[in-house]
């Protein structure tokens, strides 16, 4: 899918070249004539860009906060300003960049050396620019953590636990405290480990925490706490960390002056892109690094803040400026190269209504006499038909399936409209689905591979023992007991160790396989694993033939790393987004509809976007109506899903749809009233109609809710 900002690049037609040796210390008239390359960009992308650097050099310059409407082509500008420092001095290797994902680090690296080249020259015998601090905080985290282990207490050698695996270790200790038999219900792991993370994301108290997001969980605060001390210790005991620990150590390790000078000063400038989707920790981390804001930038835009259910808060981006004296100079990118100018209209005016926000007007040369469409239907099945019509209508006047979007709050809302799909023969990718690393096979090999990288890993030598038929948990305790008390991951311990008769001959197999890892030779190790696990593949599993798809895979991509260590920690901070049987990619069709949640949408764009359920109950949520910070979140979600549409925009209204959910009302219908976000006096900016043109459906009502109305409150009622 080509972006916005591919095309903006495409468009500008990248014309300008320098002239001269930009390099030359002694031609700064010729370095002056190469800036020709920024007239690539318009005048508020060329001031981004720009800031505090001079024509001679990077100046001493202070913090930069960039407000990027949807579209404006933040990710091309981003890319400016970092090959622009690099081509005026600054050294690439002082230069660190952080993004929400390698995919977007990779890109990002990948723009600025195109424009490098292009401009120095490059291609011929010069070489390229190469970022090496690009990458995702987490990942960046996880590479600082390793260089600095031996002055802040840990191993080099430490393990990255996956989502999964962190559960199953808290779910060990939950079950030793003796939460798992108590006669009233306590939270399962699941829930427990999202707690935890929300306390160390956030910074907030866990009883803060439980009584604003969990409150039906408020009751075990004390057990919750034991339990998340006796997980900590475990993980310290193992030589393990998880997500949160990658940013929670490095913030830590921040706040000792002398390894902040020695971090911060490693880097003359830190860029971070979407930073609305920033925590309150990893804002403590930039702050920590650089607090005098020198060199940084931050790019994001707060009307696309919608990620609080992972403790993103929009807090960061529009308190930034005044942390520093004197303010952050703060840039703001209007022109819009993706939706046409009726669409921005109608996306403008809904932000125009939000109580707190950076003030800004999308606008663009893409002209059209068509407003988005703002349509009523009797119910969720003429929703269905409708969207199955209209989908049909585009494509038959060349606009492809891969070019049309079906957006929704909830992944369940799309639940007819996928039969109706499937009754009319209609192929469709719906975003979600299983991850690479929860897939049960990819899990076995992967902790084989975990506990030769760190024998302290008690987790992954559990599952790896017990892959060997007649091998349970009591003998694979055993086991890793008798291994705890020798002090490691002895060879001669293992092979001594007594199995059951009828598991000798398995482990024999496993003992040699195993006994490869010792001496590094990647990735030949993985393929010896491999191997050894291709019969308990045939005998642990019905679908074992599909799932050696994936181990090809995993393969293919381990012959890509440097090393096992490298490996492993990529895999686990950045994994492939789905497995090979159950991914849900269609398996004949090249073209198909997309299905997706307004959360998995954003930073995408098509040519045709469909929004389900623009009604009250479904955006805003019913569960996100608590309190004016959920409200307001819930109305850059549809402004998020608005600004997904290049050319054509439909938002429809069900007058009657399906709720099911866990309440003291049971499953109910609801009868739909026009999303508060879209008042009357919005409606002049849509083309309003009903459908079927034939049938009675009642004229589009708004939502009479002229303040917050706290539903959340009274379901959280039930609770108490």
């Amino acid at each position: 899918m080509t972006t916005s900002d591919d095309m903006l690049e495409l468009s500008n037609g990248m014309q300008h070249t320098c002239t001269g040796s930009a390099r030359s210390e002694d031609a700064p008239f010729s370095r002056v004539r190469a800036f020709e390359y920024l007239d690539a960009l318009n005048a508020q992308q060329r001031l981004a860009v720009e800031h505090g650097i001079g024509a001679y050099g990077t100046d001493a310059h202070g913090p930069l906060l960039v407000i990027a409407g949807a579209g404006s082509g933040k990710t091309n500008t981003l890319a400016y300003r970092v090959a622009h420092l690099v081509y005026t001095g600054a050294d690439p290797q002082r230069i660190l960049l952080l993004t929400f994902s390698r995919r977007a680090a990779q890109e990002m690296e990948r723009r600025a050396g195109q424009i490098l080249n292009r401009v120095l020259g490059a291609g011929g015998t010069q070489q390229a620019a190469t970022f090496p601090w690009a990458g995702t905080f987490h990942g960046v985290g996880a590479r600082l953590l390793r260089e600095y282990a031996s002055r802040i207490g840990l191993h080099a050698y430490f393990t990255i636990l996956d989502r999964g695996d962190a559960e199953d270790l808290l779910n060990l200790e939950r079950h030793a405290l003796g939460l798992s038999a108590t006669k009233t219900r306590f939270p399962k792991k699941e829930m427990c480990i999202a707690i935890y993370s929300r306390v160390v994301n956030s910074g907030a108290p866990l009883q803060d925490v439980l009584e604003r997001t969990f409150p039906w969980c408020a009751s075990w605060e004390a057990e919750l706490k034991g339990l998340f001390e006796r997980y900590v210790g475990a993980k310290q005991k193992q030589n393990v960390l998880d997500y949160d620990d990658l940013l929670l150590y490095w913030a830590h390790m921040l706040k000792e002056p002398a390894l902040a000078r020695d971090i911060g000063g490693r880097f003359d400038h830190v860029l971070v892109d979407e930073y609305q989707d920033t925590n309150r920790l990893q804002a403590d981390i930039l702050l920590g690094m650089k607090p005098d804001g020198g060199g940084v930038t931050v790019v994001g835009d707060d009307a696309q803040s919608i990620y609080a259910f992972r403790a993103a808060t929009v807090r960061n981006i529009l308190d930034f400026p005044q942390l520093f004296q004197p303010p952050a100079q703060v840039v703001t990118l209007e022109r819009n190269y993706r939706s046409v100018q009726p669409i921005l209209d109608a996306s403008n005016a809904v932000m125009d209504l939000a109580a707190e926000r950076f003030t800004k007007n999308l606008w663009t040369e893409r002209l059209s006499q068509q407003k988005p469409w703002l349509v009523a239907v009797r119910d969720e099945a003429d929703q269905a038909r409708y969207v199955v019509e209209e989908v049909l209508e585009q494509r038959e006047a060349g606009v492809a399936l891969k070019s049309q979007a079906v957006l929704f709050r909830s992944s369940n809302h799309s639940a007819q409209l996928e039969l109706e799909l499937l009754r009319c023969g209609i192929p469709f990718k719906k975003f979600g689905g299983l991850k690479f690393l929860e897939a049960a096979h990819i899990k076995d090999v992967l902790s084989v591979l975990r506990w030769a990288d760190n024998p302290r890993n008690r987790l992954a030598g559990f599952r790896a023992v017990q892959l060997l038929p007649a091998v349970g948990p009591k003998t694979a305790s055993k086991l890793l007991d008798t291994l705890d008390e020798s002090g490691g991951s002895s060879m001669s311990v293992m092979e001594s160790f007594k199995m059951p008769p009828s598991a000798i001959e398995d482990w024999s197999a496993f003992l040699a396989a195993f006994r490869s890892l010792r001496a590094p030779n990647w990735p030949a190790e993985l393929e010896t694993i491999i191997r050894w696990y291709q019969p308990q593949l045939q005998r642990i599993y019905e679908d074992a033939m599909v799932r050696e798809g994936d181990l090809v895979q995993l393969q293919h991509i381990a012959s890509t790393y440097s090393s096992r260590e490298r490996f492993l920690t990529e895999m686990t901070l950045d994994p492939p987004d789905g497995t090979s049987d159950l991914a849900g990619e269609p398996q004949r069709d090249d073209d198909y509809l997309i299905l997706s949640t307004i959360h998995s949408a954003k930073g995408q764009e098509w040519k045709v976007v469909h929004i389900l359920n623009v009604v009250d109950g479904c955006i805003p949520s019913d569960l996100a109506t608590g309190t004016t910070e959920e409200i307001e979140e819930e109305r850059r979600l549809l402004y998020v899903a608005m600004t997904r549409a290049k050319d054509a925009l439909h938002l429809i209204v069900p007058q009657r749809f399906f709720v099911r959910q866990q309440s003291a009302y049971g499953d109910r219908h609801n009868y739909g009233l026009r999303s508060r976000f879209v008042p009357d006096e919005l409606t002049k900016l849509f083309e309003c109609c009903a459908w079927p043109m034939a049938a009675q459906v009642t004229e589009v009502s708004a939502s009479p809710y002229a303040a917050p109305v706290d539903v959340g409150e009274r379901i959280r009622e039930l609770w108490r």
